[in-house]
């Protein structure tokens, strides 16, 4: 007589980790080739004879686009789901990037680095993972959240050295081709594992107590269903009503200017011209990638912990030091730049590292609970557009101190008194919501 072995009992890994891995590798590929453009500043300049002008002002279009996308991409997310928004961007980033080894122009590395790139990493910017965790995670948010952070961020700074050394070695299109293999491998795995919600894997969110309904997560008025909503608005019309009914409130609006000076002092400033500004001051550029790395290293440890203390912590007073503590770090940085990496200059890129996208977290807590759990993507999309124009502004303005005055003194001390005002103006978000 046989036995028919007892079914397994033991414990299984949820579906929400699953997707989150995935998410993870979407996040750290589209943030790969943008993590190319102050690295390849001047091996383009070099090559085809453009201006510093030329080279920020493509950077500038990538950051506004990148972040304008945002919104739309999460009311597309929306309407179409999460899987095919997603799985389309990767292609759309994998075509553009192998069609820069290709051009000649100045316009062409405007409209391919500038708009398309922009795009199509938008449509995978920090709104993706926020979207993810909010529908997944019904506890662990917050530190899910500040995981997915960490991966966009760090993915860009981590990738620096290899493309400087590219860009050194075989040429600055061969980091461009990194890019296009990365991002064609991921496409499979997300039409195989990413799925766009719980109720459509059928399964709950992760520590969810009962199953939520099937219906998507939609920003609606009465008395429209969320399903009937998914059928008559357009992704575009979702995306600008948010903003219009959002732009009420005076939270939205400190949201929004705080993560401008965010962005600002990140992104626009930092990730696009540190390396230059250190070779102004005798550093060589692989020493100055280097240092970056170490920031994206770093952003792992202060993101995910931030995510951690948004769990337990008030987000408004977590956003309170972070923007005070950036802003008195970057009004020493000129007397810390040099030929050769001193003590303090390390301390700096420790904490910076820290603190550098460790405003996300608090920032997405404080939109779900002012603007509510099923609008919040999209609100959290156009704060979100706001953080890469204000890049996109410093970008650009950065490049104008730096030819203007020949150093990029004025540019440190502007940040830093941003992000001392944006400190400031986290205290005013009220505390609650009230009823």
């Amino acid at each position: 007589m046989t036995t028919q072995a007892p079914p397994r009992t033991g414990p299984r890994i949820h579906r929400a980790w699953f997707v989150a891995a995935v998410t993870l590798g979407a996040l750290v590929a589209a943030a790969a080739f943008r993590s190319s453009t102050g690295a390849l500043f001047e091996p383009l300049e070099a090559e085809f004879g453009w201006s510093r002008a030329t080279t920020s002002g493509a950077v500038t279009l990538n950051l506004v686009v990148y972040g304008l996308t945002a919104p739309f991409a999460a009311a597309l997310m929306e309407r179409f789901g999460v899987r095919r928004v997603v799985a389309i961007a990767l292609a759309v980033v994998r075509i553009a990037s192998g069609l820069t080894t290709l051009m000649t122009s100045a316009w062409q590395l405007w409209l391919l680095w500038g708009v398309v790139i922009g795009a199509g990493t938008g449509s995978m910017a920090l709104v993706f993972g926020a979207i993810v965790a909010n529908r997944w995670f019904e506890t662990q948010r917050g530190l899910v959240t500040g995981i997915f952070s960490a991966a966009n961020a760090t993915g860009q700074l981590v990738f620096l050295p290899v493309i400087v050394a590219l860009a050194a070695g075989p040429g600055w299109r061969a980091a461009a081709l990194v890019v296009t293999v990365a991002t064609a491998l991921l496409v499979p795995l997300v039409l195989l594992v990413l799925a766009d919600s719980p109720a459509a894997a059928g399964t709950t969110p992760y520590g969810a107590v009962a199953p939520e309904p099937a219906a998507p997560l939609l920003l609606v008025s009465a008395p429209v269903t969320p399903a009937a909503a998914a059928d008559t608005e357009s992704p575009g019309r979702l995306a600008v009503r948010t903003l219009r009914e959002s732009s009420r409130s005076r939270v939205f609006w400190i949201l929004v200017a705080t993560f401008w000076v965010c962005g600002w002092s990140t992104n626009g400033l930092i990730q696009t011209h540190l390396i230059p500004a250190a070779h102004d001051h005798g550093m060589p550029p692989g020493t100055a990638a280097g240092l970056l790395a170490v920031i994206g290293v770093f952003d792992i440890v202060g993101t995910v912990g931030s995510g951690w203390l948004t769990d337990r912590m008030d987000p408004r007073l977590l956003l309170f030091v972070y923007y005070w503590f950036r802003g008195m770090s970057l009004l020493v940085v000129p007397w810390l730049l040099g030929p050769v990496i001193q003590p303090p200059l390390w301390v700096f890129i420790v904490f910076y590292g820290l603190d550098w996208v460790a405003t996300v977290p608090p920032t997405v807590a404080l939109c779900r609970t002012h603007f509510g759990l099923e609008r919040s993507g999209v609100v959290f999309g156009w704060v979100f557009a706001s953080h890469m124009v204000g890049a996109g502004v410093a970008a650009s303005f950065a490049g104008w101190v730096r030819e203007s005055s020949g150093d990029y003194f004025g540019a440190w001390m502007t940040a830093g008194g941003l992000c001392l005002v944006a400190a400031f103006a986290c205290l005013a978000i009220p505390k609650r919501v009230r009823s």
